[in-house]
């Protein structure tokens, strides 16, 4: 094909070295991650041969599904991928409000708001998830009455929500002070500069540290074993138990996380594109 300047119109050597460079590091990452995975698997295979381990992997399927007389019947692993499932969707909402709420005290100039809000980031943020578990069951559980499941969500929604409240308030911070001068000039309400102006804009930018919190709330999450809520972790600990078989089980149960939190990360890179994209539009 030829140009106006009848010349033929090929890509600028520059672009074709960038190009060539980008599928050498696509290659090089591929070859890395199979060189990586591989080495690993080795290396478990050869550590469970060293032991005498005699690998079932043939029994596992009944601990995710059976059908019997054409009825399917999900096994014990996949109930308890259901119970934490359940655990981190309340856990996450409960913690994005907690979070949200602190983020805005924080920010306010409520003495009183401030202090409070600051107290609770440093009593939760420099205390194991573990003993706040058992606070909560043994000690503010019975206070207020509510089940070990509930028990098991606030506790890691409160510890999450501490994480999440610093992301959202730097979220805030990066908005440029012109957009907050320009809506005080407006008139507006400071809910409505809020909800209308910043958080629109700090979206984006909090989505991909808000994925590392969902997603660390989601690993977290196995946590809730230790007052007897049978979650996936709960499930496969059962198993085993069962059945002795440690590697087979353990594998099955890290895939499954694996799979969550893969799924949770391009969930989030798909909602960023789209918020990233409706804020270049409107621009």
């Amino acid at each position: 094909m030829t140009g106006s300047n009848g010349t033929d119109n090929i890509a600028p050597p520059v672009d074709r070295i960038a190009e060539r460079q980008k599928r050498n590091r696509q290659a090089s990452d591929i070859t890395i991650f199979v060189v990586g995975l591989s080495l690993i698997v080795w290396l478990t295979y050869v550590g469970a041969t060293s032991m005498g381990y005699t690998w079932q992997w043939h029994r596992v399927p009944k601990y995710i599904i059976r059908v019997i007389d054409g009825e399917i019947i999900w096994g014990t692993l996949v109930k308890g991928l259901g119970v934490t499932i359940k655990v981190t969707l309340a856990a996450s909402v409960i913690a994005l409000v907690v979070g949200l709420l602190t983020a805005l005290l924080r920010l306010s100039r409520s003495y009183s708001g401030h202090l409070i809000s600051t107290i609770y980031l440093e009593i939760i943020r420099n205390t194991p998830l573990l003993v706040q578990m058992y606070l909560f069951y043994f000690v503010l559980s019975p206070i207020i009455g509510i089940d070990r499941f509930w028990t098991g969500v606030l506790c890691l929604a409160f510890f999450e929500a501490s994480f999440i409240s610093e992301i959202i308030r730097g979220g805030i911070l990066s908005i440029p002070r012109g957009q907050w001068e320009g809506a005080s000039s407006l008139g507006l309400r400071q809910w409505k500069v809020y909800s209308l102006i910043v958080l629109p804009q700090a979206v984006p930018i909090m989505l991909p540290p808000m994925t590392s919190a969902v997603v660390n709330l989601l690993k977290n999450s196995a946590i809730v074993s230790t007052i007897a809520i049978f979650d996936l972790t709960n499930e496969g600990r059962n198993a085993i138990a069962d059945t002795f078989m440690s590697f087979e089980i353990w594998f099955t149960v890290a895939a499954a996380y694996l799979t969550m939190t893969i799924s949770l990360s391009a969930i989030a890179a798909w909602l960023e594109s789209r918020a990233r994209h409706g804020l270049t539009r409107v621009a």
